[in-house]
């Protein structure tokens, strides 16, 4: 497997689950920031439209910047998973060293299809690696290809 192969994409939902969980974030200092605005502490827009566009740039642009900043590809004996914006992470797991795989869901997950593979390596450093971001069907299908490929290497 060539580390300059083409990148799997994750599921598009990924981006509204991202957008979501930007804009529950957001939200106490968008609430915060109207409770100033309408106690007249501060001169009327000083603190609420800068935070109303910090919070519309968190939740339109950022969720898409992450989503097309991550990517996978699996291969015959490895998994590699590349993310990250401003801090690249390009890491790959041997088959070999898997201990055990988790399919999770949360329920911005769960509502929208998706789940996140985790492998859990032998080892301390980066001895776990999560893969959010995966249709919920295609998550448990690359769980049994992995467990399937380690049974085999192991017989």
């Amino acid at each position: 497997m060539d580390d300059r192969e083409e990148l799997t994409a994750l599921h598009p939902n990924h981006v509204k689950v991202l957008r979501i969980a930007a804009a529950l974030t957001a939200l106490p200092f968008v609430i915060g920031s109207l409770v100033l605005e309408v106690a007249d502490l501060l001169p009327r827009g000083a603190f609420a439209v800068p935070v109303l566009l910090v919070a519309g740039f968190l939740i339109v642009r950022v969720p898409l910047r992450r989503h097309a900043a991550r990517g996978y590809a699996m291969g015959e004996d490895r998994l590699r998973v590349v993310r990250g914006i401003l801090f690249r992470s390009d890491t790959v797991v041997p088959f070999g060293r898997v201990q055990h795989i988790d399919v999770d869901q949360g329920p911005l997950e769960r509502a929208y299809g998706l789940a996140t593979l985790t492998l859990h390596t032998a080892g301390n450093h980066n001895a776990s690696v999560a893969l959010p971001g995966l249709a919920e069907e295609d998550a448990r299908a690359m769980r049994e290809t992995i467990r399937a490929r380690i049974r085999r290497d192991t017989m």
